[in-house]
C-alpha cells in the first residue's frame, strides 16, 4: 500500500524480500533485516530512522528465519523513528487497535483495523474510578490525599486501567481475536483522566495557576501500564491544553475539522464540563466550564446518562394537554438524561409551569379546565418543595416515578447559565458576534440527542437559525480513531494545542457577571431571545 500523512496510520505492514544467507554474505538476520526493510519503505516512512527494540529481537529474529527471509514486517509509527516489532510470513488479516474515549464516567471505544479503517467491534463500560468519586474534583481529592497515602493514586490508576482492560476484553470477544494481537491504543480523555491513568499527581489541576504536570505524553508501550494489549503496542494519548481543557476536546477540534475551516465556527462539548472552542484555521480560542453535571444526569434525582430507558424528548401538547415522553430505545422510562431535561424544562416554561425565575408554579385555577387538571395531576407539593412527575410508577420501569424537583430545576438553571455565559464570554474575548457564526458543532451524547429549539428556549444556546446547529456525535472517539488511522491527525493534534489561545474562566470577572445575567428564562434581557416568548407578568422588576 502507498501510504502519505492522510492514510499512515499508527502501525503499518511493510512487504519484505531479503536475500537468504550464504557463504558469501553471511550478514546477521536482524541487520539483513534492517537492510531490507530500509530499502522497502514507502515515501511516507523514507528517512526515518529504524529501531528493533531489545523486547522485540528475539521475536523479529525468529519469525524472519520461519518465513524463509520474506514475509511482512511489522512497524510501529512514530514522527521521528520506526520501531520493528514483529514479523510475519504471511500478511496479517488484521492490524488491530484500540480507540477510547476515556470518561469520566463512562468509557466507550472501537476496535479498528488500521489496514482499511474498518470498525471491528465497539464497546462501552462505567469508569470503576466512579468508586472513590463522581466527579473530577472528588477524584482529585482522592488522590492526593495525604490520608490515602501514595495508595490513593495507584487505586485510581488501577481503576482506569481495569476499566480499559474491560473494553479490551469485550472488543476482542466481539471480533473473535485475542487481546494480545490488538497492536496500538488511541486515548482521548479530559486532563485529569490522563493524569490518573498515567499514574501522575492531579494535584496542581485545581489549584492556582491550573497547572498539569504534563499536557502532550509521548507514546508509549502499552504494557507499562498493565494494559492488556500486545506488550509493545504504542498507546498514544491525545494532548492537552489546560487543567479543564483536555484531549477529548482536540479530539472534538479534528473530528469537526474546526482548526481547516475557512469561516469562524464553534464546537461545544458537554460532559462532566462544558468545553467550547471558537475559530478557524487561522487561529482557536478556547474556554471551560462547569456546566455539565445536571445535564449529564450527575445533579438530577432521576438524571442519567443518555442510555436504555432514559427520557430523551419530552413534547407536551398545550391544546389538549397531553404529555408526551419519548426513551432511549423505546423502553419504560428509568430516568432522564440531558435532552430529556433540557426538552421538559422548556416545555413547561412555554405552558407557564415553570417561571422565568426557574421556579414551579401550581396554578390551579386559571386557564381551561384540562389546564387545570394537568397541574393538579402532575405538579405536586412534597417535603421539598414542589416537583413534576414526568413517569408516574405505573409505568415506569422501575416501579417508582420519574419526577423533576425544585433542586433538580435549580440545579438545571445554573447549567443553562452557565454554558451561555461561556458562550458569551467567548466570543466577546474576540469581538466575534454569534451572528457572525457559520456552524455550531455540538458534540457528545449531548449533541446527539438535543434539540437546539429547547435548548434557545432556555437560553443555553444563542438564539440563531436552527441550521447553524450541527451534531457530530462522539467526537472524542471520532478523533481517537483519527489518530490511529492518520499521521496528519496525529501532528495536527500537537499543533492545534499549540495554535490554541486558553481563556481560564476560574478568575474571569466578565463570565461570573454574565453567569448572573443568565439565571433567568430565557436571560434577563429579553432582546437576546427574540425568538422565545417572554411573559410580562413574571418579568423581573425593570425589565418588563
Amino acid at each position: 500500500m502507498q501510504y502519505d500523512k492522510t492514510t499512515l496510520p499508527l502501525v503499518v505492514t511493510i512487504p519484505i524480500a531479503a536475500e537468504p544467507p550464504s557463504l558469501h554474505d553471511n550478514t546477521a538476520d536482524l541487520d539483513r533485516l534492517r537492510t531490507a526493510v530500509t530499502k522497502s519503505l514507502p515515501q511516507a516512512l523514507a528517512g526515518r530512522r529504524l529501531f528493533i527494540p531489545f523486547q522485540a529481537m528475539a521475536v523479529v529474529a525468529h519469525g524472519f528465519r520461519l518465513a524463509g527471509f520474506t514475509g511482512h514486517a511489522l512497524l510501529n509509527v512514530f514522527p521521528d523513528h520506526l520501531d520493528l516489532i514483529d514479523y510475519f510470513g504471511q500478511e496479517p488479516e488484521h492490524i488491530a487497535a484500540v480507540a477510547l474515549d476515556l470518561g469520566t464516567t463512562h468509557l466507550e471505544a472501537t476496535l479498528v483495523d488500521v489496514s482499511c479503517g474498518d470498525i471491528l467491534a465497539h464497546a462501552h463500560c462505567p469508569n470503576r474510578q466512579m468508586e472513590y468519586g463522581a466527579d473530577i474534583l472528588s477524584r482529585i481529592h482522592f488522590a492526593t490525599d495525604k490520608a490515602q497515602g501514595p495508595d490513593g493514586l495507584g487505586r485510581m490508576q488501577r481503576a482506569a486501567v481495569d476499566s480499559i482492560n474491560t473494553l479490551v476484553l469485550a472488543l476482542a470477544g466481539e471480533a473473535g481475536i485475542e487481546p494480545e494481537s490488538i497492536r496500538a491504543m488511541s486515548i482521548s480523555g479530559n486532563t485529569t483522566m490522563a493524569h490518573l491513568l498515567l499514574g501522575l499527581s492531579p494535584y496542581h489541576i485545581c489549584r492556582e495557576p491550573y497547572t498539569p504536570l504534563i499536557n502532550a505524553p509521548d507514546p508509549f508501550a502499552g504494557s507499562e501500564i498493565d494494559l492488556n494489549i500486545h506488550r509493545l503496542a504504542p498507546v498514544w494519548v491525545l494532548p492537552s491544553i489546560g487543567s479543564y481543557f483536555g484531549g477529548d476536546l482536540i479530539s472534538g477540534i479534528l473530528a469537526s475539522g474546526l482548526d481547516r475551516l475557512e469561516e469562524t465556527c464553534m464546537l461545544i462539548d458537554v460532559g462532566t464540563n462544558a468545553e467550547v472552542v471558537l475559530g478557524n484555521r487561522d487561529w482557536l480560542i478556547a474556554c471551560a466550564g462547569a456546566a455539565g453535571p445536571a445535564l449529564e444526569g450527575g445533579v438530577a434525582k432521576m438524571g442519567m446518562r443518555a442510555g436504555p430507558g432514559a427520557i430523551e424528548h419530552v413534547h407536551l401538547d398545550r391544546e389538549n394537554w397531553q404529555l408526551q415522553v419519548q426513551t432511549i430505545d423505546d423502553l419504560p422510562a428509568v430516568g432522564i438524561c440531558g435532552s430529556g431535561l433540557i426538552d421538559l424544562v422548556a416545555e413547561l416554561y412555554l405552558a407557564k409551569i415553570v417561571d422565568l425565575r426557574g421556579k414551579f408554579r401550581r396554578d390551579t385555577t386559571s386557564g381551561p379546565r384540562q389546564r387545570r387538571d394537568f397541574v393538579s395531576k402532575y405538579v405536586l407539593k412534597t417535603e421539598e418543595g414542589l416537583a413534576f412527575i414526568v413517569t408516574p410508577s405505573e409505568i415506569s420501569g422501575h416501579g417508582k416515578p420519574v419526577i423533576l424537583t425544585q433542586v433538580d430545576l435549580d440545579a438545571m438553571m445554573r447549567s443553562k447559565a452557565a454554558m451561555y455565559a461561556i458562550l458569551t464570554t467567548l466570543v466577546n474575548q474576540v469581538g466575534v458576534d454569534f451572528s457572525e457564526l457559520e456552524r455550531i458543532f455540538v458534540a457528545g451524547a449531548f449533541g446527539k440527542h438535543i434539540d437546539p429549539a429547547q435548548a434557545i428556549t432556555l437560553g443555553m444556546l444563542p438564539d440563531l437559525p436552527l441550521s447553524v446547529y450541527r451534531s457530530v456525535g462522539n467526537s472524542s472517539l471520532q478523533g481517537a480513531e483519527l489518530i490511529l488511522l492518520s499521521e496528519e491527525a496525529r501532528l495536527r493534534s500537537r499543533d492545534i494545542g499549540r495554535k490554541i489561545t486558553y481563556i481560564e474562566l476560574n478568575v474571569n470577572q466578565e463570565f461570573m457577571i454574565r453567569f448572573s445575567g443568565s439565571r433567568f428564562i430565557p436571560h434577563t434581557d429579553p432582546h437576546l431571545f427574540p425568538s422565545v416568548p417572554v411573559f410580562r407578568d413574571e418579568m423581573p422588576e425593570g425589565q418588563a
